[in-house]
């Protein structure tokens, strides 16, 4: 079965997501091919949520900076 392309869910819709995937590893009573598929999930969903915590890390560290020659540029928001 090929893998379709996802979007990108928001933080927030992400975070969800992984709580419930978490619960029902956590339920144990999913095939283990479920499981794994799940599982599978949780990591993308953790790997994008930290991604966007580090895009979010740099633009504070920008706006803060003291320095004057700081690269600010407009934030354009991925598209969700």
């Amino acid at each position: 079965m090929p893998k379709k392309t996802e979007v990108p869910a928001s933080f927030e819709t992400a975070l969800v997501e992984l709580e419930q995937i978490v619960t029902r590893l956590e339920g144990g009573e999913l095939p283990l091919e479920e499981a794994l598929n799940e599982f599978e999930r949780g990591i993308q969903l953790a790997r994008q949520g930290q991604v966007k915590l580090q895009q979010a890390e740099q633009r504070v560290q920008i706006l803060l900076s003291d320095s004057e020659d700081a690269p600010l540029k407009p934030f354009t928001p991925d598209a969700e």
